[in-house]
Parts: C-alpha cells; sequence; structure tokens
C-alpha cells in the first residue's frame, strides 16, 4: 500500500464516512473502508480546485483597460489553444476549444504537481490518465454523431465505398478503441518515468542534478499536455470531417 500523502488523509477523515457506503452500494467495496480515497484521486481534487478558484480570480479581476499578470497569461493560453483549434479542425473550430482547453490545462496541472513537496502527480498512475482518454473517447464521438447523426456517423466509418464497409468498418472501431490506449498509455508512462527520475535524482549528491531532472520534468508535462491537445483535436476533426 503506498503511503498516505497528507491531503488524502484530510479527505479521508471527513469523507470515508460517505464515500464508504455509497462505494459499498455500487458492489465496489475499498479494499480499506477507513480509506477509500487513493491518492491520485485526492491530487485530481486538487487540481480541480486549482482551476475553480484561478477560474474565480481571473473573473473577478478582469479588466479591458488594466488587465493584471494572470490574465495576460491566461489570454496567450486562450489565444493558443484557439490556434490549434482553428489550424486542426477548421470551420467550426470555437465549438470545441472549451473542451480541448479544459483537457489541455486539466493535465497540465496534474503533470507539475508532483514537482510540489509532499504531493504526487496523477497521472502517474493510469487510472488517470485512462480517464481523461475516456474524456476525451466520448466527447470527439460524441460531436461525429451530432455532427452526422447517428446513420451518417456510422457511414462515416465505413469509409468511401460501400464496396468496402465491411472491412473499414471493424477496421474505424478497432482503431477508435486503440486511441484510448494511445491517449492514455502515452501520457502514464511519460509521467511515471519523469517521477521515477526526479526521485531518484534527488538521492544523488550534486544538488545540480535534481534541478535538471525537475526542469526536464516541466517540459514533459507540458509538451504531454500539448499532446493531449493535439490528438483530441484531430480526432474531432476526423468526426466531424464532412469528406467521406
Amino acid at each position: 500500500m503506498e503511503h498516505e500523502l497528507w491531503f488524502t488523509a484530510l479527505l479521508n477523515k471527513l469523507l470515508a464516512g460517505v464515500i464508504t457506503p455509497l462505494l459499498v452500494s455500487l458492489r465496489v467495496p475499498p479494499a480499506d473502508p477507513l480509506h477509500p480515497i487513493p491518492n491520485y484521486i485526492a491530487m485530481e481534487i486538487v487540481v480541480i480546485l486549482v482551476l475553480l478558484t484561478g477560474m474565480v480570480l481571473l473573473r473577478r479581476k478582469l479588466s479591458v483597460e488594466n488587465p493584471g499578470k494572470f490574465q495576460h497569461l491566461m489570454e496567450v493560453v486562450v489565444q493558443f489553444i484557439q490556434g490549434l483549434a482553428d489550424e486542426i479542425i477548421g470551420h467550426g473550430w470555437q465549438r470545441y476549444v472549451a473542451m480541448i482547453g479544459t483537457l489541455g490545462l486539466f493535465v497540465a496541472l496534474c503533470n507539475l504537481l508532483g514537482l510540489i513537496p509532499t504531493l504526487q502527480t496523477p497521472t502517474a498512475h493510469v487510472q488517470v490518465t485512462l480517464g481523461c482518454a475516456v474524456a476525451a473517447f466520448l466527447y470527439y464521438n460524441f460531436q461525429g454523431f451530432r455532427q452526422h447523426g447517428v446513420v451518417g456517423y456510422l457511414k462515416h466509418l465505413c469509409g468511401p465505398m460501400l464496396a468496402i464497409a465491411i472491412l473499414m468498418f471493424p477496421i474505424e472501431v478497432i482503431s477508435n478503441c486503440g486511441r484510448l490506449l494511445s491517449l492514455s498509455v502515452r501520457l502514464y508512462a511519460n509521467m511515471l518515468v519523469g517521477d521515477i527520475l526526479e526521485q531518484v535524482s534527488t538521492t544523488m549528491i550534486h544538488y545540480a542534478l535534481p534541478v535538471i531532472f525537475m526542469a526536464l520534468h516541466v517540459f514533459v508535462s507540458l509538451l504531454q499536455a500539448y499532446i493531449f491537445m493535439l490528438l483530441p483535436a484531430i480526432y474531432i476533426s476526423m468526426a466531424v470531417s464532412e469528406e467521406h
């Protein structure tokens, strides 16, 4: 059993009496009824709280005439996400910016959280990355059904010619399911390795090594967050495309 972080212990102390009976009623009883919340879920909650707090602070201090540093930073982030969506998706890209941006910010903060002492990187757990991948998977397929209708989207998965539909449809279905594996395992493996390297580096004598690995962790964290925006944007583009 992994070491319980202080924030996880706090959540379990406050919520175990509610969560454990709920899990039991759903027939998924926790291994430890007194500690039903694992570290990775607690860390996700931290990230969600940070995002909500940032949103509230940003909204309260929005200014056209005198924008603050935080507003400038978020404007750059939003413009970057808008440019990505416009370039990859094209027509109607505005509809998808919120989802792509939310995924990117959530993954980025999850990736970086492990740099804070006493906290962990939740995306170093496959349950978290799989959850993000499932959210992206459901979203882009929903947009495909929304764009083409049920029959139209199924035809979209059958390829450009009816003659090869019997071959193309199962290939497209398997390919779509494979995207879940691609999204989740890539992020999980990179962040797990990054965490291990950083932990190993802290045991080294020379102080420069931990700093180097921390910088590498930041770079990999932001790169993986970008990829987690880029790939869903590509999948959305493929799902809503009018080309057959």
